[in-house]
């Protein structure tokens, strides 16, 4: 039983069972737990939000696995498509500032009601009418993309002591890769009997299911236990004895000022830039391989597996072990500089049409083991660095790399079609150009047999070729051949329109493309120098001793607080 007023001013009773509704949906948004929650709990939050990215990054990303079908649809040009692209990843950086928020509206609910936006969303988009409609709708999913780049791994941060972080920032980094295996995997399988508006709502379907897990699942720690520093679990208690023991006020001023430092932005734009092919891989893998190498886009996203599989397991493996050491820079020295090799290994591929499919993947393979050997460390490091600054303004830290990242992520998007040019002409003309190829090869065989002729037919239009120049048609090239030369006329105009282009564009491709991929390997290059910025030890050994001084350090202050009578505080 519960009290209310009652109407003279004293109080009546009311059961209980009238409040469970509100208290239950109360607890939709109040979503804060009052103490660090067990283990069990402890990951089974992580896994939701690990599986919140996924399917995110999944909505996100399918649009480019069915970019050609896309664009066909709606007669797209490869520059609007390019700029659909631009425009979100812009729409992003901004909600990725408008994250930094996060603290003041939940973490959590950021992501929950995301997910239900996003799953709305893309149920939507198979009904676009126009490209017009298509890009504002796909612009909503950018703009929530954004905040969740911020959200999600503050409530990795959250959950996982720095003792662990590598390992959990692995599992995390696993959702936008997994999101991109996920959508190679279910094309590669189902597109030759589904449409693109198909492989749309599957993932608005599996978003709208992690939506209702995360919904009845999904917590986050109160501001008084996540705003402090946690290197270790046997922290616990002392962290919620100070939880207890200080204000409940969440106190937000000041964190951008002290996140704006040259270790944050550094280490920030740093991976930016480092990111570059794999933004290119997202975006332009399956244009890139059905442009040069002729690939469908079953068989591009097919070869993209490669690349996913061995970067979510190197992520996982490599956050584990970094773990186990203590340390994070030496294991980004060495994925950076074997990215650098491997990544130049690809683009001297770029322009020999040879290359076979194994020999991608094998080099696939070792990109994406070199960027898990980089990008889990570093996560670690700079949730590492920002907490140095100060752990409550966790949200804003991020929020300078999310945005950052995603500045980089248009820049870059906006460069490709100003540096591989030839890619507009391959992906509007190019098909149409083959076909009429095909179809037109038997007459253009006549035709140069007879080039004087047809060059004189071609001084008039049909209907009005002089008798006499008909006549010498029919005698020198026969009326069979004539008919022929008359049926491929659409085929023939196809290639006199655009087929000078397509294959000027079809040679230059391979070069260009391969400029580009040298941009990416001077990425991966300028994140050298900047990861010397970061929070971190070099050696094992020492970072041993670190985590030694620090369990001493709390222990002291835990028997302060015993002897103080505050017995309480530490149960």
């Amino acid at each position: 039983m519960s009290t209310i007023p009652s109407a003279t001013g004293g109080t009546a009773t009311a059961p209980d069972s009238a409040q469970a509704p509100a208290r239950a949906l109360r607890r939709l948004w109040r979503r804060q737990l009052p103490a660090y929650p067990a283990p069990l709990a402890r990951y089974s939050g992580l896994t939701i939000v690990v599986l919140s990215t996924i399917v995110l990054y999944y909505a996100l990303y399918i649009q480019y696995g069915v970019g050609t079908s896309i664009m066909a649809e709606f007669h797209m040009s490869f520059l609007y498509f390019v700029w659909m692209s631009v425009i979100g990843n812009a729409v992003g950086a901004i909600a990725s500032l408008v994250a930094g928020l996060a603290d003041r509206w939940g973490r959590a609910n950021l992501v929950v009601y995301g997910l239900l936006v996003v799953g709305a969303l893309m149920l939507t988009l198979p009904y676009a009418p126009d490209k017009g409609t298509y890009l504002a709708l796909f612009e909503g999913i950018y703009f929530v993309e954004g905040l969740v780049l911020v959200a999600t791994p503050a409530l990795i941060r959250d959950f996982s002591p720095q003792l662990g972080r590598a390992g959990a920032m692995g599992f995390w980094t696993m959702g936008p890769v997994v999101g991109s295996l996920v959508v190679t995997v279910v094309t590669s399988a189902t597109l030759d009997s589904t449409s693109w508006r198909d492989q749309l709502r599957f993932a608005g379907f599996a978003t709208l299911a992690v939506f209702l897990l995360a919904l009845f699942g999904l917590r986050e720690l109160s501001p008084r236990l996540r705003d402090q520093l946690m290197v270790s679990v046997r922290d616990r208690a002392l962290i919620e004895a100070r939880a207890r023991r200080q204000p409940a006020v969440h106190a937000t001023s000041g964190h951008w000022r002290q996140m704006l430092r040259p270790d944050i932005v550094g280490s920030a734009f740093a991976i930016s830039v480092y990111l570059l092919l794999y933004y290119s891989a997202v975006g332009n893998l399956v244009i890139y391989y059905s442009t040069v190498f002729g690939y469908t886009e079953q068989r591009a996203n097919a070869l993209a597996n490669w690349y996913w599989a061995s970067n979510a397991i190197a992520l996982v493996l490599v956050g584990v072990l970094s773990d186990k050491l203590g340390v994070r820079k030496p294991f980004m020295l060495v994925g950076a500089v074997g990215s650098i090799v491997v990544t130049s290994l690809f683009a001297l591929a770029a322009t020999d049409k040879g290359t076979g499919y194994y020999h991608f993947a094998a080099l696939f393979v070792g990109i994406g083991v070199c960027a898990g050997l980089t990008y889990a460390p570093w996560m670690a490091s700079f949730t590492e660095t920002v907490e140095r600054r100060n752990p409550a303004a966790t949200a804003t830290g991020l929020a300078v790399w999310a945005w950052l990242l995603r500045v980089v992520v248009t820049v870059s998007a906006a460069c490709v079609p100003v540096v591989v040019t030839s890619v507009t002409p391959l992906v509007e003309h190019g098909a149409e150009v083959q076909a009429a190829a095909g179809t037109a090869a038997p007459a253009q065989r006549v035709i140069s047999e007879h080039p004087a002729l047809f060059a004189e037919l071609e001084k008039y239009p049909a209907g009005e070729v002089p008798a006499g120049l008909q006549a010498r048609a029919l005698k020198e090239v026969g009326a069979a051949d004539l008919a022929l030369v008359r049926e491929a006329g659409p085929a023939l105009g196809t290639l006199r329109l655009h087929g000078a282009e397509v294959a000027q564009a079809a040679d230059q491709g391979p070069g260009q493309w391969q400029t580009w991929w040298w941009v990416c390997v001077g990425g991966q290059a300028v994140f050298l120098p900047l990861m010397f910025l970061m929070h971190g030890r070099w050696s094992p050994r020492r970072a041993r001793q670190d985590a030694e001084d620090h369990r001493r350090s709390v222990e002291r202050e835990l028997s302060l607080l015993e002897s103080s009578g505050d017995r309480g505080a530490v149960e």
